[in-house]
């Protein structure tokens, strides 16, 4: 052997006092134990998306938004106006502009004799499950930066939607599944910001499942499985990659989209063996697909198909879904152009409350309807057949989740021009939605750049008058 060979240390012999062994074996002890506390610890480990406890006992567990995009006419849906009726034709406020008469019939439903149109007669057979906000107003009558307003809280500033800040205050119920979804949302009007996170970590961002060109039976999520490996090789894989995303963290601790990589691979390894089942609806009965109004050909399968979805996402439980239809725009065109609207979404809408109702599920699922704003009484068309941009007056409805049902709050003037009554300004609706989801919207804060944020900005106001 060389001199400079390596040399082990030889054994030696030495005799253990009584006091030296019991205080060795006392250590070993306390070894064992906090072996014991690390491996509790790994069990109990948590992420972003762990469930959080809310700031007080919540009404709503989860949500589901049923964005009716382009804003329906709530002089056409769930708001009734016989003056309107009696002056159709005649010069409205500003004497060039024609008022125009509902063109649907209306009636009282139910219990509560609610009066809601024929246009949504589905839902209309829901009258005392739904809690209708017939006051409320908005800041904008353009529709990108209406959009997101209703879905951020602004329209001048890149902020997190609505869907992100109840992830971030909440966590979600299965880890395996994304928190937030949006299910066919739209490409433009402030596209993926309506679901996005802003300053918010990217984790806490919707995944989107489709878009509002592509039809839901064909929405695919890429990259959640692997035809080459299978979970044992793929996991053996992911932990070499993400070894490298952390040390990358460690180095970079300022750049949270580091963070939000890492977790969304995660995410992506467990949700391969469960969403794709939770997507696939052949599992559900033929009377519950027809009950949605999905079926070839009908044009209710589409969003039907959508409102099935969001029930199996909030049942598997998702925290927060959100399903778009088509443009209820219709400044010409209006009675095909809502009929047609209300054809794709009103018997898949209905259907929704009905099947939450009887799983046992509307009880603690918030089920929010509507547009960005509303349409005007009057038109400037000679035929008398279309509706303008409306911000300053409109309806829209909460179902489930601890608001009263069969009820009305607020109204429009005699002809809808604006909210005269029980006004409901959008911040006003982000906080009572955080509050019926457990959230104090004062209190849900996010730190950046030197300030805090939060969805209502320093505005907002819960409307107490609808809580069940």
């Amino acid at each position: 052997m060389t001199d400079s060979a390596i040399r082990l240390p030889q054994p030696t012999h030495s005799t253990l006092s009584r006091r030296a062994l019991l205080g060795q074996a006392t250590c070993g002890i306390g070894t064992l134990a906090l072996a014991g506390l690390c491996q509790q610890a790994r069990a109990d480990h948590t992420t972003p998306l762990s469930p959080k406890q809310p700031h007080h006992t919540p009404r709503a567990k989860r949500m589901i938004f049923l964005h009716m995009r382009g804003g329906p006419a709530h002089m056409e849906t769930f708001e009734h106006k016989p003056e309107l009726a009696k002056r159709h034709g005649t010069n409205g406020r500003n004497g060039k502009r024609k008022l125009i008469a509902s063109k649907w019939r209306w009636q009282q439903r139910g219990e509560s004799g609610l009066w809601v149109s024929d246009l949504v007669k589905h839902q209309a057979r829901h009258a005392d499950k739904l809690c209708v906000l017939s006051g409320m107003h908005t800041d904008i009558a353009n529709h990108t930066p209406a959009m997101l307003f209703l879905h951020t809280g602004s329209f001048t500033f890149a902020r997190p939607s609505l869907g992100s800040w109840l992830l971030y205050g909440l966590g979600t119920d299965n880890q395996n599944l994304p928190g937030f979804v949006s299910i066919c949302p739209p490409l433009i009007n402030g596209g993926t910001s309506n679901y996005g996170t802003a300053f918010l970590p990217s984790v806490y961002q919707g995944t989107a499942i489709g878009d509002i060109k592509t039809p839901v039976r064909n929405a695919r999520i890429g990259n959640i499985s692997n035809p080459r490996l299978g979970t044992s090789a793929q996991r053996k894989q992911l932990d070499l990659l993400q070894s490298i995303n952390r040390d990358l963290a460690t180095r970079a601790p300022y750049d949270t989209r580091i963070d939000g990589v890492i977790q969304s691979y995660e995410l992506a390894f467990r949700m391969q063996a469960e969403l794709p089942q939770v997507m696939d609806l052949s599992s559900e009965t033929r009377s519950t697909q027809q009950m949605y109004g999905i079926g070839e050909g009908r044009r209710s399968d589409n969003f039907g198909r959508q409102c099935l979805m969001a029930r199996r996402l909030i049942e598997a439980g998702v925290r927060h879904v959100e399903v778009c239809d088509e443009f209820w725009d219709q400044h010409g065109g209006l009675k095909k152009g809502h009929q047609a609207r209300a054809d794709a979404t009103d018997q898949p809408a209905a259907a929704l409350l009905a099947d939450l109702e009887q799983r046992g599920l509307l009880e603690d699922t918030l089920v929010l309807w509507g547009g960005e704003f509303g349409r005007t009484a009057d038109t400037g068309r000679k035929d008398l057949d279309g509706r303008d941009h409306n911000p300053k007056g409109y309806t829209m409805w909460l179902a489930g989740g601890g608001v009263k049902g069969g009820f009305q709050h607020g109204a429009t003037d005699e002809f809808g021009y604006a909210s005269v009554s029980g006004r409901v300004h959008l911040h006003d609706l982000h906080a009572t939605i955080l509050h019926l989801m457990g959230l104090d919207h004062t209190e849900l804060t996010y730190r950046y750049g030197g300030r805090d944020f939060r969805l209502t900005d320093v505005h907002g106001q819960v409307v107490e008058q609808i809580l069940a």
